[in-house]
């Protein structure tokens, strides 16, 4: 948090726990909310708070976290129940990028939260205007993409609604900058700005690897050493998951055009079970342990 920023939410609530929402955790934990995150089971609940933990232990040890383990874990807790959400500020859903998920679950925790609190979507794609369209009340609603992993990125991507009220807008901003983090703020449009660029470049680095003109090191190297991108665009898939980036791919070529059709090389590793780092497998040879 800068010295001239507001204060981040007091408490701050996240749907979802996988690596986006144990990454958005972190972030509200270090900038001092009050964190509740819940997931479908027990299970996945309990495995959110041991990836928390983790980050939390690594920013220590790297020196970006200066406060002991035990006053950010006071602050922290997983459940099962949408109900623990309700005394919050800014609830933020993270789960998997599928609108008939995200529609079903930003219902079902709008109903549990008080008329003035901020319902947020970390959407990377779909349109806040289509989500918005089943609330009651879609003029406290907004996207915050957030980009991974977390901890690391300083941007976040807000997207404003034709609904979303103005004062929400700057409201959201001034918690990002509390964060520590840099915002843009853009209109609705599918794949907004961040995803419409980064999956145009990425899927046309797959259609060159699929087409034989170089490797995929050789690639990557053309955008890391030749334009300073901090990583390749294969390499950035990998990372990403390639099933995310399917997923995003389909959405943008429903709803813009066929030069977002996603390429034979892509849906046959995904179909492969090859997603990238998280299996060990994807453009690049990983580490899955």
């Amino acid at each position: 948090m800068t010295a001239t920023s507001p204060p981040a939410p007091a408490r701050v609530g996240v749907l979802g726990g996988g690596r986006m929402g144990t990454g958005i955790a972190h972030a509200f934990l270090l900038a001092g909310s009050r964190v509740s995150v819940v997931e479908r089971d027990a299970d996945a609940a309990d495995t959110a708070a041991a990836r928390v933990r983790e980050s939390l232990d690594a920013s220590i040890l790297r020196g970006t976290a200066n406060e002991p383990i035990d006053a950010y874990l006071a602050r922290f807790d997983t459940g099962t129940d949408a109900a623990q959400l309700a005394p919050c500020d800014l609830v933020v859903e993270a789960v998997p990028e599928d609108i008939a998920l995200k529609t079903e679950a930003l219902t079902r925790v709008e109903a549990q939260l008080g008329p003035d609190a901020v319902l947020a979507s970390n959407t990377s794609s779909i349109s806040i205007d289509e989500l918005a369209a089943v609330l009651e009340r879609p003029s406290r609603f907004v996207g915050m993409h957030f980009f991974n992993p977390v901890p690391a990125s300083t941007l976040v991507e807000i997207v404003r609604g034709a609904a979303t009220a103005p004062p929400l807008v700057e409201s959201v901003r001034g918690w990002v900058q509390a964060l520590g983090k840099t915002p843009i703020v853009v209109a609705d449009a599918p794949g907004f700005a961040s995803s419409r660029l980064g999956v145009a470049i990425g899927l046309e680095a797959i259609r060159m690897l699929e087409e034989g003109i170089a490797s995929a090191e050789d690639i990557d190297a053309a955008m890391t050493l030749g334009y300073k991108h901090p990583v390749g665009p294969l390499r950035l898939t990998d990372i990403v998951g390639l099933d995310v980036r399917l997923g995003i791919a389909e959405y943008l070529a429903a709803h813009l055009g066929e030069r977002f059709e996603p390429p034979a090389l892509l849906r046959r590793l995904v179909a492969e079970g090859h997603l990238g780092r998280k299996t060990g497998r994807g453009f690049y040879e990983w580490d899955a342990s």
